[in-house]
């Protein structure tokens, strides 16, 4: 099968994580510091914690702002569920932001009208999390001028979009949010297996989320509530949760980052192929970078007619090619709609019914891109649906 999308590993990965087996550190090493120092390099953020995964770092951003039982979250409707159950974990209350029907991003407009309304009730919400589906990044400047007058928490669900940039700047460098957050699974632009990470530039922030990822527990002596104890001394100061990353973790994600660069610029060149070799009409493709807003291509997200979309999914994997659906709604799930009975969203509901994810990853060889195209041409050609 082509896959829709998997990992590159290469002999140095491997050298990497050999290296960390043979030494004293398989965990709290150096090679996370190091990893997060690098990612604050690449991005132009100021602090980063490495986590276990990009939902433990979610989790964290919401416990750093202070998310309580029925505070007002604001999240995109296409996304994972990760991105609004970081805010459930807290018992927050969800209202879903729709998108807009081609790209399947936040919907500005319809944010704007959402504060608005929740503005004029007294009930605004307290964080509104952004994301940058499939590695496009969202309108963030207008973003951030709804936050400097409604005064919400911004969080960028970067989990696509490390190496994407937005008027030239590069997702993760904080310019306009609070807390970005990454992802590192098999399938994202780099990968150290499972893992994921918070970006901030904000101090106080970055020290609650780097507390809460291990247990709470303070071990720097000049941090400890109770002074002049014995070496041995550690004290756990809050209620914390085991979301370490580890250093084998860390020295993949390191191997990876030297490579980026290549990554990014094999799928971009990837996404300028693929609208070479489609000519039906009926197929839409995605939208294309401009200059400062370059998407880092995590997926390449095709429109088909919405009769044509279970029909297509159904008859490609059939035929060994590896396509997927990013995403159901959020509020569509049944554990959502138990909450509350939310209603569907235009934008939202229109973009899932049509989108279909055909395979995008660096080492995707161009015979194989011509035969996705070909199979999902023929396969239009001939429905009878």
């Amino acid at each position: 099968m082509i896959p829709y999308s998997t990992q590159t590993i290469d002999n140095d990965d491997l050298e990497a994580v050999r290296e960390v087996l043979t030494s004293p550190y398989l965990t709290c090493g150096p090679n996370i510091t190091e990893f997060e120092d690098r990612i604050c390099s690449y991005t132009g953020a100021n602090f980063a914690v490495g986590v276990n995964s990009c939902t433990s770092a979610l989790h964290l951003a919401m416990c750093a702002i202070g998310i309580k039982p029925h505070d007002k979250v604001f999240v995109s409707a296409i996304s994972f569920v990760a991105s609004s159950n970081c805010a459930r974990y807290l018992g927050a209350d969800i209202e879903f932001i729709d998108v807009d029907k081609d790209t399947g991003n936040l919907n500005v407009d319809y944010l704007e009208q959402m504060l608005f309304k929740a503005d004029r009730e007294g009930n605004l919400p307290k964080a509104v999390v952004a994301v940058h589906l499939s590695g496009r990044p969202v309108d963030l400047a207008k973003i951030k001028d709804l936050k400097d007058k409604y005064g919400f928490y911004l969080i960028e669900d970067a989990a696509h979009a490390l190496g994407a940039t937005y008027q030239g700047s590069m997702i993760g460098s904080g310019k306009y949010s609070d807390i970005t957050v990454l992802s590192f699974h098999p399938v994202k632009i780099i990968t150290t297996a499972e893992g994921g990470m918070c970006l901030t530039n904000d101090e106080k922030l970055y020290k609650t989320m780097k507390l809460l990822s291990s247990h709470g527990v303070v071990h720097d002596k000049d941090d400890l509530v109770n002074k002049d104890m014995p070496a041995y001394y550690y004290e756990m100061q809050s209620l914390g949760f085991n979301y370490r990353l580890s250093d084998l973790q860390a020295a993949l994600g390191i191997s990876q980052l030297d490579k980026i660069d290549d990554f990014l610029q094999k799928r971009r060149e990837i996404a300028k192929e693929y609208p070479t070799l489609f000519t039906n009409s009926e197929i839409k493709l995605p939208v294309k970078d401009t200059e400062g807003n370059l998407s880092s291509w995590h997926l390449y997200q095709i429109k088909v007619p919405h009769k044509m979309r279970d029909y297509l999914y159904k008859s490609l994997r059939a035929r060994g090619i590896g396509v997927q659906i990013h995403y159901l709604p959020i509020y569509a799930h049944p554990y959502y709609q138990s909450l509350k009975a939310y209603s569907p969203l235009e934008g939202a509901e229109d973009f899932f019914k049509g989108t279909l994810s055909i395979p995008l990853y660096p080492k995707l060889k161009k015979l194989d891109m011509q035969m996705v195209a070909t199979t999902i041409e023929g396969l239009i050609d001939n429905f009878k649906g």
